[in-house]
């Protein structure tokens, strides 16, 4: 699939030919000017195929295709890698001219196998996943994914006869969260036109519980309905766990319900006041948490809460009257100030200068104050 190789007239055409492992390469010589010469195709090996229509070596996977004056065209199937090489086109003039084509296979990768997985993985270790996949020409490229996230893998190439192995290391440092995820290795190459090959593994890891405890009241009260729920996550799961009341067992088993993983309060009380532990136990360890339960008075909560909406209202209150306060003496001394520069302004008109100006305008804050006393 490369370049022609001749030039026009009374010369052989051909063109590269490249075919996965197991298909089949169709080899085609062209002549544009032919008068009456045979052609012939021969092998790498210089073992003449086709002379004209007339087949020439034993091999049932060659085959004719077309055979004229201008064409000579055959078909080799199911290829192997032993078939790339240089096959040649000669056309028998005087002196005989060639052409050469190069058939290359491509070799499909196996099916790639992810080895170093043991199961299950313990929170804390260190493992090595490898991917391997054999039998690709050229070499495969091969990619990690955990989950839909691809992540990068140590590769390595190793030359085996015409084809290569490759492998592609991942090192992991086990934790949680890597329980039920995926890791895939997938082959990428020439070869593989459509679905790329993959393979996939499913990590499980064992690791310690770890504890909550979720609580249905934010303020429980005498009287109510409480629930506390223990939350504990480990693999293997923690079942069952464990409820006690400061350090003891539960000491009311009518009012107090568990079942599985809930402790059930059906009607609080004063007597219910405490500390609740929870604790959850597998093979690799244990874990608890702690809820500090105190029952309210409805009637206190109550009283409580008149009190804090008197105390806002009156607060309420205050700030309105500072409010007025604030505007009412921001008004009075807008206007008093107003009043003091129009009677400088007066003085100003009347002056024939600057110090008569401001003796006019003493004058007016006096005669001001002469004409308020006469009044009163």
């Amino acid at each position: 699939m490369c370049g022609v190789a001749g030039i026009s007239g009374q010369y052989p055409l051909v063109q590269n030919v490249t075919v996965t492992e197991g298909g089949t390469a169709n080899l085609t010589c062209r002549v544009e000017y032919n008068d009456n010469t045979s052609l012939q195709w021969s092998n790498p090996a210089q073992q003449t195929l086709f002379f004209g229509d007339k087949k020439a070596l034993r091999d049932n996977r060659i085959e004719l295709v077309r055979a004229s004056w201008s064409e000579l065209t055959i078909s080799i199937s199911d290829v192997t890698l032993s078939d790339e090489g240089m096959y040649t086109c000669s056309l028998f003039t005087m002196p005989v001219r060639t052409a050469k084509a190069y058939l290359t296979v491509l070799g499909v990768p196996e099916k790639p196998e992810i080895d170093g997985l043991t199961k299950p993985a313990m929170e804390g270790d260190l493992i090595t996943l490898t991917c391997i996949t054999q039998g690709s020409k050229p070499a495969a490229d091969l990619r990690w994914f955990r989950n839909e996230k691809e992540i990068k893998g140590a590769k390595e190439v190793n030359a085996s006869g015409k084809t290569f192995t490759v492998r592609s290391s991942l090192q992991l440092h086990v934790d949680r969260n890597d329980d039920g995820v995926a890791y895939t290795c997938r082959v990428d190459h020439v070869a593989l036109t459509q679905t790329p090959q993959q393979a996939t593994e499913v990590l499980e890891v064992h690791y310690a519980p770890r504890v909550e405890i979720i609580h249905s009241l934010a303020v429980p009260q005498e009287g109510q309905y409480l629930k506390l729920e223990c939350v504990s996550k480990g693999n293997p799961s923690p079942d069952p766990v464990m409820w006690t009341k400061d350090g003891g067992e539960l000491p009311d088993l009518d009012r107090m319900i568990v079942e599985g993983r809930e402790l059930t309060f059906t009607s609080l009380n004063k007597t219910d006041n405490g500390t609740y532990r929870c604790e959850a136990t597998n093979h690799l360890g244990t874990s608890s948490a702690e809820y500090k339960l105190y029952v309210y008075d409805p009637n206190a909560l109550g009283q409580h809460g008149t009190d804090h909406a008197l105390i806002g209202g009156v607060v309420a209150v205050v700030v309105f009257v500072t409010l007025c306060l604030i505007i009412v003496l921001g008004r009075y001394l807008a206007r008093h100030k107003g009043t003091y520069l129009t009677n400088e302004a007066k003085g100003a008109d009347d002056a024939p200068d600057a110090d008569t100006a401001i003796i006019n305008a003493e004058g007016n804050h006096a005669h001001a104050e002469e004409k308020k006393e006469y009044f009163i």
